[in-house]
């Protein structure tokens, strides 16, 4: 008797299709960040407020990732800038092999920053690579400070961690410190950005980092 690991083989191919990914991005030398949160964190938003600040000097690109709809894509070519949108049609997460498909849709020698903002959620896209250099996870104030210490896979595997709606801290029962300290916790080098979306609070230290990853790619 033959046993079959079906998970095992279909990780390894998406691993496989994330690498052919990642070369493809390494051969434009541009900077790939997969942005990742729970529904309604304000991914989208992070996006537009992005390309507004920085898309006359910086070619902007996105993949929209979403179970159905492609109201993000919408909101995002209003901006003029290339996008594209996935429908998982009830997967929960992006693959390699989805965004590998996708890729066709752009001309990456217009771009100098890619974007791919995954479906919300906080569980299943902790688990794939999509060929990204930089993963980004967005929580929003609402949501409750106790994101960190109850799906710790995704914290533990992103670099960069955005605290967004703070405008709301006065209303909300949300410890930041104890926030941040359940972060660090899990992963000491992680990045933590304070930013509302809404007033624009915060959100400089954001485009200086964006700035300083697409500076360091075309050296």
């Amino acid at each position: 008797m033959t046993k079959i690991k079906i998970f095992s083989n279909i990780m390894k191919s998406d691993e496989d299709m994330a690498d052919k990914n990642r070369q493809l991005f390494e051969q434009f030398h541009i900077p790939v960040i997969n942005i990742m949160s729970s529904p309604g964190s304000g991914k989208t938003s992070l996006l537009e407020k992005t390309i507004m600040a920085l898309g006359e000097k910086i070619r902007i690109a996105v993949l929209e990732g979403d179970l159905q709809t492609d109201r993000d894509a919408q909101r995002i070519s209003k901006l003029n800038v290339q996008v594209a949108q996935i429908n998982t049609d009830g997967a929960c997460h992006l693959d390699a092999n989805m965004v590998n498909k996708a890729l066709s849709a752009f001309d990456f020698n217009k771009v100098d920053l890619f974007f791919i903002e995954n479906v919300g959620n906080l569980v299943c896209p902790a688990g794939f690579d999509l060929g990204e250099n930089w993963r980004v996870n967005l929580v929003s104030v609402p949501e409750g400070d106790d994101k960190v210490i109850k799906y710790p896979v995704i914290f533990r595997k992103c670099d960069v961690l955005l605290l967004n709606k703070i405008d709301l801290l006065p209303y909300v029962q949300f410890d930041r410190e104890r926030f941040k300290k359940e972060a660090w916790d899990i992963r000491p080098d992680m990045k933590i950005m304070e930013i509302s979306c809404l007033t624009g609070e915060g959100l400089s230290d954001w485009f200086a980092w964006l700035k300083k990853l697409v500076s360091k790619n075309n050296i």
